[in-house]
């Protein structure tokens, strides 16, 4: 098939010595100072190569990026089978995972989660009936049509339409590409979770058309939120939003600096037969409305977009957080609960959390550390690549 990696042109790696440890240890990632020749000298973007050891012993195979810092992407480890029976084994293997905790009041969740299926640069994400494909990497581009007419053997959608786009494709010397890549047309759908439905934007909304990592953190808030007057700060379509009507919120406020996503919010609402009137649809910046605002919540929700989307961006990312969440916790009620997010793979883990408890001592309050949080088990990591790792959370409640 045309553009297709080809198996006749595997090329060979051979690592530095001492530089085997971390892909040896579940890392997908070889970066490009790892490496010491690549044979042949010439192996294009998205080829396919074997990797090996200073001693020239097999690691496993992957494919290779001569333009980017990741150079290599691994797939297998070990001896590898051909290119598609690696593909249609890493996909069953992600479709069975998921039949095993994906509920019935669910149809839309991640599919294929990239490095974490062993699929690297490959994200699918099925809304019902509909599936969204990113093609992140040279590699995975190189791999279009294989993935497609594997998914359309074991799924049967009514359409798969792809959604390439943002920094890793440009770095990778790709330019964005979106369209059908197999069935009809779709440029919105009602999806289900948890019972909820909600509108996906496959055209035009975040991620693949709506964020899917937050399921089992939205079931979260519906159990925190009977009775409870509720803010969800950089709401978007709602998922937070829905999440508490659902589970019996008096009132709640949604904030967002995005006209469409508060127009997404209205016809969710509508969806669900939730009342208007218990929502109060805030436009504007989140921090500005906390800042200027005397209100009390019993549930606080703060999940802004990626602050740091570079490794250069972590310091500044580190004071912002600090300020967004100095200004939410000081409009906790009495007694109140907070969930609090970064979605930013360079400002996670222990980093979010030191600027957590910063923000306690600027806003003079006393928090207890309940949970930590993640993405739903759809958004698997390998155990070996933190990198992988995107998504922190923390439920905090008051004193």
């Amino acid at each position: 098939m045309a553009g297709e990696v080809s198996e006749a042109r595997a090329g060979r790696i051979y690592l530095r010595a001492g530089r085997d440890g971390p892909v040896r240890g579940g890392n997908p990632w070889i970066f490009s100072q790892a490496i010491a020749r690549v044979e042949p000298g010439e192996l294009p973007p998205g080829a396919r190569a074997e990797v090996y050891d200073a001693g020239g012993d097999l690691i496993g195979a992957g494919y290779y990026n001569p333009r980017t810092t990741i150079a290599v992407r691994m797939l297998v480890w070990g001896e590898a089978p051909p290119l598609s029976e690696i593909i249609a084994r890493r996909v069953d293997r992600a479709i069975q995972l998921r039949r095993s905790f994906v509920r019935g009041d669910t149809d839309s969740y991640r599919l294929i989660n990239g490095d974490g299926d062993a699929l690297s640069g490959v994200v699918v994400d099925r809304y019902g009936d509909v599936l969204v494909v990113q093609l992140l990497t040279a590699g995975a581009d190189l791999m279009r049509d294989r993935v497609v007419e594997t998914l359309a053997a074991r799924i049967a959608p009514r359409a798969i339409i792809e959604r390439s786009q943002g920094a890793v494709r440009k770095q990778e010397g790709l330019g964005d590409r979106s369209g059908v890549l197999m069935g009809e047309p779709v440029a919105e759908v009602v999806g289900l979770e948890n019972g909820v439905r909600f509108v996906a934007d496959l055209e035009r909304g975040q991620k693949t058309g709506s964020f899917l990592d937050q399921r089992e953190n939205h079931a979260l808030a519906a159990a925190l939120s009977a009775g409870a007057r509720v803010l969800d700060a950089c709401c978007y379509g709602g998922g937070f939003t829905l999440a508490a009507l659902k589970g019996g919120a008096k009132s709640v406020a949604a904030v967002d600096t995005s006209a469409r996503a508060l127009e997404m919010l209205k016809r969710n609402l509508e969806l669900n037969g939730f009342e208007n009137a218990q929502v109060e649809a805030i436009h504007g910046e989140a921090a500005e409305f906390m800042a200027a605002s005397e209100k009390k919540f019993d549930l606080v929700v703060l999940d802004p977009p990626p602050l740091a989307r570079s490794r250069a961006d972590a310091e500044r990312a580190g004071r912002l957080y600090t300020e967004l969440n100095a200004f939410a916790i000081r409009m906790l009620a009495p007694g109140g609960r907070m969930l609090t997010f970064s979605c930013s793979a360079h400002f996670r883990g222990e980093s979010f959390v030191q600027a957590v408890r910063i923000a306690q001592a600027k806003a003079r309050r006393g928090l207890r550390m309940l949970r930590h949080l993640g993405p739903g088990p759809d958004h698997p990591a390998l155990l070996g690549h933190a990198e992988g790792e995107y998504l922190t959370g923390l439920l905090l409640a008051d004193l």
